[in-house]
């Protein structure tokens, strides 16, 4: 019984403030591919049923039409935009100054996320293309 009126009784294991998870997901797969998935989740340092589940939603996340990107992508993408637009002009014997520094920078900043959806979006224009073509 809960101490006061504002507490509700929880089923053993519950995780407060989360739906339940009451619906299954079954796969079959053979010995070799259960042990890459194995070693996959114990190199992550989880259960197989929690790290199935993580990478699980992950692609169907992606696959639902709206192309992003990780943050991970976005950072090596704004990488890429700071050392193309950085190299340039060392490369032509040019110095930049410290307000094209920052200008470079804030350009950096505003493009990153666009940039990052374009090349996720140009890999899997290139998967497709190559699906319809195996």
């Amino acid at each position: 019984m809960p101490l006061n009126h504002s507490e509700t009784p929880r089923k053993k294991g519950a995780v407060r403030g989360r739906e339940s998870r009451d619906q299954s997901l079954n796969t079959k797969l053979t010995k070799t591919e259960y042990a890459v998935v194995e070693a996959a989740s114990q190199a992550d340092g989880r259960a197989i049923g929690e790290w199935a589940r993580e990478i699980v939603l992950k692609a169907a996340r992606s696959s639902s039409g709206a192309l992003g990107a990780d943050p991970l992508m976005t950072e090596i993408v704004a990488l890429q935009l700071f050392l193309t637009n950085a190299l340039s002009p060392v490369a032509r014997g040019e110095r930049m100054s410290a307000e094209q520094y920052q200008e470079l920078m804030r350009n950096v900043k505003t493009n990153k996320h666009r940039a990052a959806r374009e090349v996720v979006a140009q890999y899997a224009a290139e998967n497709e293309e190559e699906k319809r073509h195996a």
